[in-house]
């Protein structure tokens, strides 16, 4: 019960998660998780790792648990397992201002699990107005398997290993479009001073997942797999103090500028 909790985070999706210029990790997720250490009355340390290999790190218990804006999907619960959300992820495509793709006229908001018309008609939109164009997203996220879908169609898919590399790619023209979570386009666009702006719907549901939870392996018979049972336990019951405290408002609207918590 004494050993320390490791925390793996990328440390490169601001405001999730990033680095201040020391090179010290910051952003909502960080100050979330020494919350939720301390709900849990144990020793925490948050280690840097890169995305791609965020899954297999923990898998091969580099780390116990993953804190790093990733939104719970069935796909990765077939190989990790998930405490409850903590905080909403909706996605957004964005271009730089001025661009043909700026206003497209779909329903603001769509949940891919509900289906119904608007989804029908946000997508159809979306195919016609993406179609040959080039859309730029981090690798191996949702955001790509979305692309990937054949939900919007046809659609050039440009991959990048940081959404730094994929905000740079967008306002230097490289890419017609980009796909992530709304609030880092928001985030950058208001440090960087560059003129992103969101267009089209918000995404959640289907293949956005429900939320974004902490990722922990999943159960063993083993020494170590009980104790990752106990793991998530834990975390479910420090997330349900710091909900019911107001911790996850208050941090997430000091990070994000509104309440984001589920």
């Amino acid at each position: 019960a004494n050993d320390k909790i490791r925390i793996g985070t990328e440390g490169a999706y601001p405001p999730w998660n990033s680095k201040d210029a020391s090179g010290k990790l910051i952003g909502f997720e960080v100050e979330l998780a020494w919350s939720l250490c301390r709900y849990m009355e144990r020793q925490c340390e948050i280690v840097e790792q890169d995305w791609d290999g965020m899954i297999p790190a923990l898998v091969m218990r580099k780390f116990d648990a993953i804190m790093a804006g990733m939104s719970i999907t069935d796909e990765r619960k077939k190989t990790i397992t998930f405490s409850q959300g903590y905080a909403d992820e909706v996605a957004s495509l964005a271009v730089m201002k001025g661009s043909s793709l700026e206003a497209l006229d779909t329903p603001e908001g769509i949940n891919l699990s509900l289906g119904g018309s608007d989804v029908t008609k946000a997508l159809k939109t979306l195919t016609g107005a993406l179609a040959g164009k080039t859309v730029c997203v981090q690798t191996a996220t949702i955001h790509q398997n979305f692309l990937d879908s054949g939900d919007v169609g046809s659609v050039n898919v440009r991959t990048y290993k940081t959404q730094d590399e994929v905000n740079l790619d967008l306002t230097s023209g490289r890419c017609d479009a980009a796909l992530a979570a709304a609030v880092a386009f928001t985030d950058y666009a208001e440090k960087s001073g560059k003129s992103v702006v969101l267009t089209g719907p918000t995404f959640s549901g289907g293949a956005f997942g429900n939320g974004v939870g902490v990722g922990i392996r999943q159960a063993g018979d083993d020494a170590i797999g009980k104790r990752d049972a106990e793991l998530l336990k834990d975390f479910n019951e420090a997330i349900d103090k710091a909900r019911k405290n107001g911790d996850i408002s208050r941090i997430a609207t000091k990070w994000f500028g509104f309440d984001a918590s589920m």
